[in-house]
């Protein structure tokens, strides 16, 4: 692997708090700014943080888009490809011992950067059955504009199933709460009654797109989570039988194994085909698609679910690495993961949406080291790896260091994001940083380190 001869990484916030980003999407639609929360713990684990935020990327320049208010936190933003929406997560507002911030019981919302402060419910939920069509009944989470604005993927996980059965129900009859994918038609709003205090209207008619199973078959292609997702393309992919399929989302899926004498869990890459009109998300199938008091929100009946990656038989089977989210090429040819090679070693491989096994892209060295995202030609790919930010051609396999270590910052970027711009031009990191010098508290600041041409 080779280095540039010069650093290109440009250090673009100071301020003495945290700095988090997303795995993707985390620049404006004009490459001018990045928007980030302020949690404080160097991961983001600690979901405290109180404010969203962007920085304008040539002057350092700081706005506020939201403040959260009445004991609420927020994060985990994300921007829009084609204007200035942002959506994030916002915990409960004055939290009760009953209903404090937690998977199942936070939601999206969306501000605009020309109204700073005023915050729009993504998703409607409703906790009282009969539950209402196009609102959920728990937690949203990571939530991700489609390319054309119109649509935001999520993952989602529902308080109903989650907390313990109401007096006398029978608790075996119900369905287990697991972690599904969704997704919000954006412009759709969605009333509910007010027969819970945490019930809340929305801007957006949401669903449960994936099927699951409380306890898979081994060998089967039932899941029992769905996770981590992408958009596939920035208008869709070609199938296998060269017709278009315009709206899809890949994401990784838990399967059941047979390893011998116990039944193991791998992650998988799965494909949830959407149909194209928006509205046709409202269409159920067999299942309702907001649930029942014992059931699981169903997908709509538009939404197709199908398994890509077969791994079981490799030395390492399964979805492996670092936590990442699965990212496709622009064109819609190629969704990239990470597996580990025959040496244990978490590398990039891709795999078509179409169907083929997957392709080694990154080989030997210390392997991939955080999440990733494709550059907006579909040529490189960018990660950390050894300290330093490097890019992978994906045509030819070569990886090239854009930042050499011995000029790199005296910590190393995180993993949680390694985020191209719109442009090409830059890659969005964070490092630690001490304030006031070494020794001071360590801070997460993001810095931007320059593309080659």
């Amino acid at each position: 692997m080779r280095a540039p001869e010069t650093p290109r990484e440009r250090q673009i916030t100071h301020a003495p708090h945290g700095h988090v980003l997303t795995n993707a999407a985390v620049w404006s639609p004009d490459a001018r700014w990045i928007v980030y929360d302020t949690r404080p713990d160097p991961h983001g684990a600690s979901f405290t943080g109180t404010r969203i935020e962007r920085v304008e990327v040539d002057s350092g320049r700081v706005e506020t888009l939201y403040a959260a208010t009445h004991g609420a936190c927020c994060g985990v933003v994300t921007a829009s490809p084609v204007d200035d929406r942002v959506v994030f997560i916002l915990g409960p507002e004055r939290p009760t011992p009953d209903w404090e911030y937690g998977p199942a019981h936070r939601q999206g919302v969306v501000v605009r950067a020309a109204r700073p402060g005023v915050a729009e419910p993504l998703d409607a939920r409703d906790l009282v059955p009969p539950f209402t069509p196009g609102a959920l009944r728990g937690g949203s989470h990571v939530h991700l504009f489609s390319p054309d604005g119109t649509l935001v993927s999520f993952t989602y996980d529902d308080a109903v199933l989650a907390d313990p059965p109401p007096p006398g129900a029978a608790a075996a009859a119900r369905e287990a709460n697991l972690r599904a994918v969704g997704v919000c038609a954006c412009d759709r709003p969605v009333r509910v009654p007010r027969s819970h205090p945490r019930n809340h209207d929305g801007s957006a008619f949401a669903v449960v797109a994936t099927r699951l199973v409380d306890r898979p078959r081994p060998g089967s292609d039932e899941i029992a989570r769905g996770f981590e997702e992408a958009w596939i393309g920035t208008d869709g992919y070609r199938r296998a039988d060269g017709t278009w399929q315009r709206r899809a989302l890949a994401f990784q899926g838990h399967v059941a194994v047979d390893a011998g004498d116990r039944v193991a869990t791998i992650a998988e890459v799965f494909v949830c085909d959407l149909p194209d009109d928006p509205a046709a998300l409202a269409v159920p199938a067999a299942a309702p698609l907001a649930g029942t008091a014992t059931t699981r929100p169903a997908p709509p009946a538009g939404a197709t679910q199908r398994r890509l990656s077969f791994t079981a038989d490799r030395r390492h089977p399964g979805i492996q690495g670092p936590r990442h989210w699965l990212r496709s090429s622009p064109d819609g040819g190629r969704i990239a993961m990470l597996m580990r090679d025959d040496d244990g070693i978490p590398q990039l491989f891709t795999v078509s949406p179409a169907g083929g096994p997957p392709a080694q892209l990154t080989r030997g060295g210390g392997g991939v080291e955080s999440a990733f995202t494709w550059s907006p030609d579909g040529r490189r790919i960018a990660y950390v790896s050894g300290d330093v930010v490097r890019v992978v051609d994906v045509a030819g396999g070569e990886s090239i260091a854009l930042v050499p270590p011995a000029v790199a910052q005296a910590t190393a970027p995180r993993p949680e994001a390694c985020v191209f711009s719109p442009d090409g031009r830059r890659i969005a990191v964070v490092r630690g940083v001490p304030a006031g010098g070494a020794g001071g508290a360590v801070h997460n600041q993001i810095f931007v380190v320059e593309a080659p041409g």
